[in-house]
């Protein structure tokens, strides 16, 4: 009986055809990944180490030897102690941004992601003039409000050292970060800094070396102070009873600088801390906590 067997030639050119196609392929999608690497003016990063979305309100780090520039958003500023430090605005829709900055001449990037709102609704009942001011006072506000928004880039050197010190000594817990406040019914803008509270008359401390850039008893925050700790860091204490410092007295960590009150829009004795970093409204815990536990974005190039 004669055995039957399939066309062999048949079968290896069909093979032969298959193995090329793949080739090609495999080849196709090789040079066009060169091509991409290539046309980009940043190296190619394994995945952040931030594999979890980054809250509005947060600060990242990206640390690494002989950095040179830091930047997103198109603003730029220099690195500190050995890390790019991206502070990340109250404000920013979920979605997934760029880290910029150059280390030894050679711009460098990555992206993280940027996860929802975190934060809940916060409901208050404050005078009526407070949650929608009288005409005659627009103008007072729009004045006050230009004279604040001029301080987020002074430039100046930075003088401080993380983590900050508390600015209540014993620290009361920290509240209120983000919340979306709804004044007398009407939502409003979320709260940008924290609320302690604690009794009038309470010392209010610098938090860390610096310049007082501003003081003022404002329309919204009462008695105010800003202080200018160098690199676009800047802290705020509002609803002072009394202020202790001057416009462009030069102040030490620890300092007293007021103390606490009810001034302005407030329904009680607290103190209003808030930061701005880069112009970002940032949770002011994240800078008391030990600046290694801060999340951390990016390993080195590949």
């Amino acid at each position: 009986m004669a055995l039957s067997f399939p066309n062999q030639n048949v079968n290896r050119s069909d093979s032969l055809r298959r193995m090329a196609s793949r080739r090609y392929l495999v080849t196709q999608a090789m040079f066009i990944a060169c091509v991409a690497v290539s046309a980009s003016p940043y190296p190619v990063f394994a995945d952040s180490d931030v594999a979890n979305p980054v809250a509005p309100g947060s600060v990242v780090r990206w640390p690494g030897d002989d950095l040179e520039n830091c930047g997103m958003g198109g603003s730029s500023w220099h690195p500190y102690h050995g890390a790019c430090w991206y502070p990340i605005d109250l404000l920013v829709q979920e979605s997934t941004i760029r880290l910029d900055r150059t280390r030894r001449g050679i711009p460098e990037s990555l992206s993280i992601r940027i996860g929802p709102y975190p934060y809940p609704e916060q409901r208050l009942t404050v005078a009526p003039e407070m949650a929608n001011p009288p005409t005659e006072q627009l103008d007072r506000i729009r004045r006050e409000s230009a004279l604040v928004k001029a301080l987020w880039r002074s430039g100046a050197p930075p003088v401080f050292t993380l983590p900050l010190a508390p600015t209540i000594d014993p620290p009361p817990g920290f509240r209120s970060f983000g919340s979306r406040r709804v004044l007398n019914g009407e939502p409003k803008n979320p709260h940008s800094g924290v609320d302690l509270s604690a009794p009038t008359g309470t010392p209010v401390r610098a938090v860390a070396a610096g310049t007082v850039a501003l003081t003022g008893a404002h329309y919204f925050s009462g008695n105010s102070v800003f202080v200018d700790h160098g690199d676009d860091l800047i802290t705020m204490y509002f609803h002072l009873d009394r202020i202790d410092v001057e416009q462009g007295e030069t102040v030490d960590r620890g300092q007293t600088l007021g103390t606490v009150g009810a001034t302005g829009r407030a329904t009680g004795p607290h103190l209003h801390f808030g930061i701005r970093w880069h112009g970002a409204r940032i949770d002011p815990a994240t800078l008391m906590m030990d600046p290694e536990s801060i999340p951390k974005a990016g390993p080195d190039p590949l």
